[in-house]
């Protein structure tokens, strides 16, 4: 029984919705209608989440549906042709066009139809926030999502959850005001309950752009919309679950809810084969902390390489536990090493891009204090686990993983990378300061200036481009650039002349840089016994996918999305998806990836004004490449 409704609240439903439910439409989709709101957390976790009843919320239409997660998922045949029908439209609708019965309904005796009302309880997670008024978990979780259910097929099991379903209690609102809020009320933003298209469908993009690119993420699998430009946007994942989902049981010392949750989460993983098997004598709680430890170095590696911008803080929110990124509303990618760049967040500012490393480190750090709490069953002091030895891996998979990643910008491949990291240590290291201090110089002044949603300090220095350009260079004129044509490369529209000047100390880190970076190349044709030609030739063609000049950045995204949401009226559907796909497709900057997700679409080409549209958008992302 749900905390969030008192069981007066539920016998009122219960007696209400007696009567006929949706019968559902042809059999063609039975998988799809197979996701019900049931779910092994509401089980395995009591206490772990709020039950609520969901009626039809109508009037809605796709926006967006990804074809390519469904077939991969097993929701529809891998055959299924990529356009949408009627009857596969009303099992979407049917399914996910739904709208909690919260509070707030019951309380007032709000009027639903009961052949609106769906038969199952469906779900609000209970977790940690740290923007909640309340700071152990008690009052926090989904503030406007539902989980849908789950889906296994082919042994893996996926989750499913909408956000814009509704308010729950678990909303920071709720808290703040002491009150239960009806679901789209207009004097409040986040606590109505609702989400905007726009965001929706960025978010569906940005999403597939970075999965795409071989990010670990939740993905968008369909969004809704409704009149008022709002709609439900549904996401999917292997695992679903956030570090914050463990930390409230932490926080409220409940050592059996917290085992219960670990042990949901091990076991997932383990059935979805994303984890060996737990061995007899093996402590799963161990692996557990040694597999995170190396799981968030390398996401933090990640994060700050790509020039990700994710808000990691104490309560484990913004994340996955398998350290995907989730909720694409605080996600950002800078076109520059933008690291002065913090969210405001009104009570407080982000931490920014060169903090992520110490978030990451601190959440291990947590995992280590859930590791002896289960395994002793007495809950130490945080502070006990400062010099953990899993802290000290982290730190050491952080730094091998970043200059990993360094090198593998350049155009070098991964098995390249991982031979100069074990046979040119020192080389890789001096290139990697080298580079540093090009990528993080900033423009000096001691303030930072607002921008739209934060305060940021410009960077100057664009590294893609000369990670681009210069194996071109040195290929047509075997030899380096001259400091004028590097500090030509380099310099973005955020430097003034005097940034770009060309002081004897900056003369000499050019160059500096340029020799360091030919020792890698000769290290490479020596460990692969090529000339230095073939060297070239290689790390021009990965170098010129990986550094694209056209980038999406957050401002990108968000002005892509602006376009198409404008347009879109005036095209048909079938074109709207097909911009979105190219669209994506054109953003896949892994060599590695590319030929993996190679449109499949080979039929009609778009009409006239789906062309102008998507040229439009490729020009927005160009122009925005430098942005955060």
């Amino acid at each position: 029984m749900s905390r969030g409704m008192p069981k007066s609240a539920f016998n009122k439903i219960d007696r209400s919705i007696e009567g006929p439910v949706n019968p559902g439409s042809e059999q063609n989709y039975d998988n799809i209608r197979k996701i019900d709101g049931k779910h092994p957390w509401q089980t395995s976790v009591p206490g772990g989440h709020v039950l609520y009843r969901v009626r039809a919320r109508k009037n809605g239409k796709i926006a967006w549906f990804n074809f390519s997660l469904a077939k991969e998922m097993g929701l529809i045949p891998a055959n299924h042709p990529e356009e949408l029908n009627q009857d596969l439209e009303k099992t979407l609708l049917d399914t996910f066009a739904i709208q909690i019965i919260n509070e707030y309904d019951i309380m007032n005796g709000v009027k639903i139809d009961p052949k609106d009302v769906k038969p199952n309880f469906y779900m609000a997670t209970r977790y940690l926030q740290l923007q909640h008024p309340g700071r152990t978990g008690i009052t926090s979780g989904d503030g406007r999502s539902i989980w849908n259910g789950f889906f296994k097929s082919k042994g893996v099991t996926w989750d499913i959850s909408s956000c814009g379903t509704g308010a729950t209690c678990l909303s920071p609102a709720t808290h703040k005001y002491n009150k239960f809020f009806r679901t789209g009320d207009p004097a409040i933003s986040y606590g109505c309950g609702y989400s905007d298209l726009d965001d929706g469908i960025m978010g569906a993009m940005f999403s597939e752009i970075l999965h795409k690119n071989g990010l670990e993420t939740e993905r968008c699998l369909l969004v809704v919309e409704f009149p008022g430009n709002l709609s439900i946007n549904v996401r999917a994942g292997k695992n679903l679950l956030r570090p914050s989902h463990f930390f409230n049981h932490l926080k409220q010392g409940n050592l059996p809810r917290l085992r219960a949750s670990i042990d949901y989460y091990i076991n997932r993983e383990v059935s979805n084969q994303r984890w060996p098997a737990v061995k007899p004598k093996e402590n799963p709680y161990q692996y557990l902390l040694k597999h995170t430890s190396k799981t968030f170095a390398e996401m933090a590696a990640k994060f700050e390489s790509e020039y990700i911008f994710c808000w990691l803080a104490w309560d484990g929110d913004n994340i996955l536990c398998n350290g995907g990124i989730i909720d694409y509303g605080s996600i950002r990618q800078f076109g520059l090493f933008h690291h002065e760049y913090r969210y405001d967040d009104v009570e407080r500012f982000s931490t920014n891009l060169t903090e992520q490393k110490a978030q990451a480190r601190y959440l291990v750090q947590t995992f280590a204090q859930i590791e002896n709490y289960i395994n002793t069953g007495s809950k130490k002091p945080i502070s006990d686990f400062r010099n953990h030895p899993e802290l000290r891996e982290f730190d050491r998979t952080f730094k091998v993983k970043k200059r990993q990643f360094l090198l593998e910008r350049c155009g070098f491949t991964q098995k390249e990378a991982l031979s100069l990291l074990a046979k040119k240590q020192k080389a890789v290291q001096k290139f990697e300061k080298s580079f540093t201090f090009f990528e993080r110089k900033t423009r000096n002044t001691k303030k930072h200036y607002r921008v739209a949603d934060g305060i940021t300090k410009d960077a100057l220095f664009s590294m893609r481009d000369i990670l681009r350009e210069l194996p071109i260079h040195m290929l047509q004129n075997n030899s380096a650039m001259s400091p004028a044509q590097f500090m030509k490369t380099i310099a973005s529209s955020y430097c003034r002349p005097r940034d770009k000047k060309l002081s004897a100390t900056m003369v000499r880190k050019i160059n500096n840089f340029q020799t360091l970076y030919s020792k890698l190349l000769q290290a490479k044709s020596k460990l692969c016994n090529e000339s230095k030609k073939e060297t070239l030739n290689d790390l021009v063609a990965r170098s010129k996918i990986i550094n694209r000049y056209e980038r999406i950045t957050g401002d990108a995204i968000c002005m892509v999305g602006e376009k198409l949401l404008k347009k879109r009226q005036e095209l048909s559907r079938r074109d709207v998806f097909k911009i979105m796909n190219r669209f994506i497709q054109q953003q896949i900057l892994s060599p590695d990836q590319i030929e993996k997700f190679t449109i499949s679409d080979k039929r009609a080409s778009l009409s006239k004004d789906a062309e102008k549209l998507i040229n439009g958008m490729f020009k927005a992302v160009k122009t925005l490449r430098e942005g955060i």
